[in-house]
C-alpha cells in the first residue's frame, strides 16, 4: 500500500493484529512486544504467550505450532525464528535492508524486502532462492499459498503481479489484474484462487491460479482511491471479505460455476501476461454501501443511458456487470485498519474483525442469505492477562552480516560441559542437526486442539532433516 493510501488510516491504535494461516489464532503486535491468542470460542479468547521485551514490528505464527517469526523495530533487518513453547530463539537471519513482511506455510518461509524476496526451507531455514531487482515494493506486498504459490507485484505503475512456484522454484505466470498499482492480494485456503485490489480500491478481482483467468469482479463501492486494509478468503473459499478505510466491510460470494468456467479456459503460457483492463472505477459518487443487483430493477436501462452521456460506454457496462456484496458490516468509525476473516468458531461461521485499536470483534454471519452482520462479542486484547509466561527472545545486537545465522545463549551448552565435548563442538556453537531438530519440533502442531499447550505429547518425535 502506498504512502498516500496509508495516510487514510488512523494511527492512534498502536496495534497490528494478524491471524494465522487457518484463522485459529492471532498475534497482537505493539511497541511493548507481541502476544499470541487462540480462538476457540465466541465468549473467550485465550492468551497463550506474551513477550514484553521490545518494540515488535512482525510476529507471524505457523498454524498452531510453536514456531513464530519475529522482527523488531530495533533490528528491522533481522528475522528471528523462535520456539515460544521452549522460550528460545532457534536462529536469526540478517538481510540487506528492512524486512517488510514475512509469510509462512508448512514448507516455506518467505521474507519480503522493498526490492527482493528470500525463500527458505522452513524445516532447516536453508536459503533456497532469492528474487532480486524487483520493482519498488514499499509495503512488502506479497502472499503465499499453502501449496507454496507466491504472488508479488512487478510494476509500480500498473496492477501487474507474478505468480511464482516457491515449492519448485519456478515462475508460473504473470497477470495484469488492474490498471492501477496493487494494494492488496491473497490466495484462497486451497490455493486455487487469488483475490486482488488496486490502490483505487473500488473493484475486487478474483483469478484462477491455474491459468490466470478472471473468475469474478466485485464492486466494493464508487469512491475513488479507497485504501483496502485487508482482503481474505474464507477457509471454504466461498467468500472474500474486504475492509477499507471507510465504515463498511464487504463480503462477496464466490460462484462455483464461475470457477469451473475459468478453469476450462485455455491456460496461459509460462511467463505470459493475461490482461484484465477496464477498472470500471469511476469518479461518480460517494456510495460505499453495496446493493444487490435486484434492487436496481426496471430502472437499469434508464440509469445506463443517463450515465453513458457522461462516461465511456465500456466503463458503464463494466460497472453494472460487476457483482455486489453478499453481506456487509457497518462500522461505527471510519479510518481504522481492520484485519477481517471468515472462520469457524465453535462450529459456527463467524466474521472476525481485528482492529488496530486492540479489539477483536465477532459478528454473526448468515451464509444462507447474507445481509447485514450482527455484532455478538467484542474482546479487549490490549492488556496482558495474568499467569502468562514471559520470555526474552532478544538476539545479538552486533550482528550486521547478511544472511548470517546466530544462536542465542539459551540454545548453547555451557563451555566445557560434558555434552559439548561429546558433540565435538565448542560451547558457543550449535550444530546443524540441533537447529534442524528444534525447527522440526517447533513446526509440529497438536493433532487435537484439546491438548494443553505445554503438554509434552503435543510435539511428537520427528526425524531431523540433515542439512546438505
Amino acid at each position: 500500500m502506498s504512502d498516500t493510501n496509508q495516510k487514510c488510516f488512523g494511527k492512534t491504535g498502536g496495534f497490528s493484529i494478524k491471524f494465522n494461516q487457518d484463522y485459529t489464532s492471532l498475534s497482537v503486535v505493539s511497541k511493548q512486544g507481541y502476544r499470541l491468542f487462540s480462538l476457540s470460542s465466541v465468549d473467550r479468547v485465550d492468551e497463550i504467550f506474551c513477550s514484553h521485551d521490545e518494540d515488535t514490528r512482525i510476529a507471524e505464527r505457523l498454524f498452531s505450532s510453536s514456531l513464530v517469526a519475529v522482527v523488531t523495530a530495533s533490528e528491522p533487518h533481522k528475522l528471528k525464528v523462535c520456539h515460544f513453547k521452549k522460550g528460545t530463539e532457534i536462529c536469526n537471519y540478517s538481510y540487506p535492508s528492512d524486512i517488510l513482511s514475512v509469510k509462512l506455510n508448512r514448507s516455506r518461509l518467505v521474507v519480503c524486502l522493498v526490492d527482493s524476496i528470500y525463500i527458505h526451507n522452513i524445516r532447516d531455514m536453508r536459503l533456497l532462492h532469492s528474487i532480486k531487482n524487483m520493482s519498488n515494493n514499499p509495503a512488502g506486498l506479497c502472499t503465499l499459498s499453502l501449496s507454496s504459490h507466491l504472488a508479488y507485484p512487478i510494476s509500480t505503475t500498473a496492477g501487474e503481479l507474478q505468480i511464482f512456484d516457491a515449492g519448485n522454484l519456478t515462475s508460473r505466470l504473470k497477470v495484469k489484474a488492474h490498471d492501477s498499482p496493487l494494494s492488496a492480494m491473497n490466495f484462497s485456503f486451497n490455493g486455487t484462487l487469488l483475490a486482488t485490489a488496486s490502490e483505487k480500491g473500488t473493484v475486487i478481482r478474483v483469478f484462477c491460479v491455474k491459468n490466470g483467468q478472471k473468475v469474478h469482479e466485485f464492486r466494493r463501492g464508487l469512491k475513488r482511491h479507497v485504501s483496502i486494509g485487508s482482503l481474505n478468503f474464507s477457509i471454504c473459499a466461498s467468500y472474500v471479505v474486504a475492509s477499507s478505510n471507510t465504515e463498511t466491510v464487504h463480503i462477496f460470494r464466490i460462484d462455483p460455476k464461475s470457477i469451473e468456467q475459468a478453469e476450462r479456459r485455455n491456460c496461459i503460457d509460462n511467463g505470459s501476461t493475461t490482461s484484465n483492463n477496464n477498472e470500471g472505477e469511476t469518479d461518480g459518487g460517494d456510495g460505499d454501501k453495496s446493493e444487490d443487483a435486484s434492487n436496481i430493477g426496471w430502472g437499469m436501462s434508464f440509469i445506463t443511458k443517463a450515465v453513458t452521456a457522461y462516461f465511456p460506454t465500456n466503463v458503464v457496462t463494466d460497472v453494472f456487470s460487476q457483482d455486489r456484496a453478499y453481506a456487509t458490516v457497518q462500522l461505527a468509525e471510519a479510518g481504522l485498519r481492520y484485519e477481517c476473516v471468515i472462520a469457524k468458531v465453535e462450529k459456527e461461521t463467524r466474521l472476525l474483525l481485528a482492529c488496530e485499536d486492540g479489539f477483536l470483534y465477532m459478528y454473526d454471519f448468515d451464509d444462507s442469505k447474507g445481509g447485514e452482520c450482527k455484532l455478538i462479542r467484542a474482546h479487549d486484547l490490549r492488556l496482558p492477562l495474568h499467569d502468562i509466561t514471559e520470555v526474552d527472545i532478544g538476539g545479538n545486537e552486533n550482528d550486521t552480516s547478511v544472511l548470517n545465522v546466530k544462536l542465542t545463549a539459551s540454545m548453547m551448552p555451557a563451555p566445557g560441559t560434558y555434552a559439548g565435548v561429546l558433540k565435538g563442538r565448542p560451547g558457543d556453537k550449535m550444530s546443524d542437526s540441533d537447529r534442524c531438530r528444534d525447527l522440526c519440533e517447533a513446526v509440529e502442531y497438536p493433532i487435537k486442539s484439546t491438548i494443553p499447550l505445554f503438554d509434552e505429547i503435543q510435539f511428537p518425535p520427528v526425524t531431523p532433516i540433515t542439512v546438505e
